[in-house]
């Protein structure tokens, strides 16, 4: 099989009041079809780094309220401050008021963000109560103000993209909306949508409708179209392409706790055997996240912060729900060493190699 990449950007930016009308943004070229999407409470840059480390080509950080860039203070700062080390990385806005996305826009693309992303599918049923998210779907002409009042902002600067989900619901009404507002931000400008193929109402129950991902990318043709949900294992990315078209894939909780899953994409797409992680890279992803975290928290905080994402790779240990158990009791940087050695000692688990297909979440 081929080698295949995926490029965001570098087309025209009609309807944006730029400086320059022919001004383009420049685009991020990515050498898999593969990106880390924005994961409320996992994606910071920790995550980031051991991601891009095991060959992540693009992550977005966790999505942050138009607000709280604007806003001087402690968050604005720590949101605002990327590393060198850091990109290309996404920026993901989510609120209610167009201005204030605009706003907050164009704070991100002074800070370096490589690409604005807009979160018009978050379920989360305090999100939707305060008209942010998904509930936006709901919405047509407030969303493609935002799209719009974004753009111009940016201005060509970076590429804009937008994160949706298929609809509020399945009745005829929110799929109206839907195609209303897919339809309306391509013509706008955007660089790529991200699309889960699961309604907001259904949050994360029941599969993701892969068919209508196949119908939306005949639908928008040469436009970026990335997929989402269900996508837990490298073969799922691979498939979820072959079968829907779609240009490129983002991984959300199919990565968490198993950044090897970007190397897997890239070994299938170019025709390589791909192959699970050994106890000694189980280990040494855990320490390096460990490490990171440390650095930008502090011990005892980089603990607890660990800990969440520990409790998710400890899902390819071959004694699973051991390991799950052993990481929640601990609450210190000598239990969770403890851990460690214990449970990621090689001479232990001689030879063994953790499936590329995730297993079932874990309850």
């Amino acid at each position: 099989m081929m080698d295949r990449g995926l490029r965001i950007g570098g087309g025209g930016v009609p309807g944006v009041a730029s400086k320059d009308p022919a001004r383009m943004p420049s685009p991020i070229e990515l050498n898999i079809p593969v990106v880390q999407a924005a994961l409320s409470g996992y994606s910071d840059l920790a995550m980031r780094r051991v991601a891009r480390a095991h060959g992540a080509p693009y992550a977005l950080a966790e999505v942050v309220l138009d607000e709280l860039v604007i806003r001087r203070g402690k968050e604005r700062r720590r949101i605002l401050g990327l590393p060198e080390d850091d990109h290309p990385v996404g920026g993901q806005l989510m609120g209610s008021q167009p201005s204030m996305f605009g706003d907050a826009a164009k704070d991100l693309v002074i800070a370096g963000y490589d690409v604005v992303d807009i979160n018009f599918g978050c379920p989360v049923s305090k999100v939707l109560g305060r008209c942010r998210g998904g509930f936006l779907l709901s919405d047509p002409d407030t969303a493609l103000e935002i799209v719009e009042r974004v753009l111009q902002s940016v201005a060509g600067d970076v590429p804009v993209t937008v994160k949706m989900r298929r609809g509020m619901d399945d009745s005829e009404d929110s799929e109206r909306s839907f195609f209303q507002i897919l339809d309306g931000v391509y013509e706008l400008g955007v660089s790529a949508v991200t699309l889960h193929a699961r309604t907001v109402r259904q949050r994360y129950q029941g599969p993701s409708r892969w068919s209508f991902l196949k119908l939306v990318k005949e639908r928008v043709g040469h436009h970026v179209l990335l997929g989402s949900g269900d996508l837990f294992s490298a073969v799922d990315a691979h498939n979820m392409m072959e079968e829907t078209g779609v240009d490129g894939v983002s991984l959300a909780r199919g990565c968490i706790g198993n950044p090897w899953i970007f190397e897997q994409v890239g070994d299938l797409f170019a025709g390589r055997e791909p192959k699970g992680p050994g106890m000694v890279q189980m280990r040494e992803a855990i320490e390096l996240h460990w490490r990171h975290a440390t650095e930008l928290y502090g011990s005892e905080k980089a603990v607890r912060k660990v800990r969440r994402h520990a409790i998710k790779y400890a899902q390819l240990h071959p004694e699973p729900v051991r390991a799950r158990d052993a990481f929640v009791a601990a609450f210190s940087d000598q239990a969770l060493s403890e851990v460690l050695d214990e449970f990621y000692d090689e001479s232990r688990y001689l030879h063994y190699e953790a499936p590329l297909a995730k297993p079932l979440e874990i309850r």
